[in-house]
């Protein structure tokens, strides 16, 4: 039997969000019911054994894998959002993106002091976002044990940037285009 392929449910959108960007959705992977468990049972092979005791998710569709990896993993659910859509104190790291600067935050009582945190996004490109998570959770004192991505876009080199920051990293698809 030939091994599950999920790219066939990976949208691609030529010039979205803006032109010249060759932009991979999960939705169509997200709402069928094959493919989505299919990469909801890969990925937490992939984390189960980490030993981790909280998943934190980037805003907006790292939340899906966050939650799934979460109910799984039987841990709490920690969200990174934009600027300014937390209650109470927060933290907050601001960063460049390729369109000016990005700000993201999260709850200051969300994390303990050596807690292992396993971090999910959807997808990894110039890893700007993520590292600047790595730096939220890592200044609250907690240990970032792995990256996990359904997609990697490679030749944006993000992944490679969270590894030269000496961070393991799991993405489940890989594109070089």
């Amino acid at each position: 039997m030939n091994e599950f392929n999920l790219k066939n449910y990976i949208g691609v959108w030529q010039d979205f969000p803006k032109k010249g960007v060759l932009f991979r959705d999960i939705n169509p992977a997200i709402r069928n019911t094959q493919s989505f468990s299919y990469l909801s049972e890969r990925i937490f092979e992939e984390v189960k054994q980490l030993g981790v005791e909280s998943v934190v998710a980037i805003e907006s569709r790292g939340f899906i894998i966050g939650t799934i990896l979460a109910m799984k993993l039987n841990k709490g659910l920690i969200m990174i959002r934009k600027s300014g859509k937390l209650p109470g104190p927060t933290i907050s790291k601001s960063y460049k993106v390729e369109y000016g600067q990005a700000t993201m935050e999260i709850q200051q009582d969300a994390i303990m002091p050596g807690q292992k945190i396993l971090i999910a996004d959807d997808l990894v490109a110039t890893g700007g976002t993520s590292l600047a998570a790595a730096e939220l959770v890592e200044s609250l004192g907690a240990e970032v044990s792995m990256f996990v991505f359904v997609i990697s876009l490679e030749k944006l080199n993000g992944s490679n940037l969270l590894r030269d920051h000496g961070y393991k990293v799991y993405s489940l698809l890989e594109y070089s285009d």
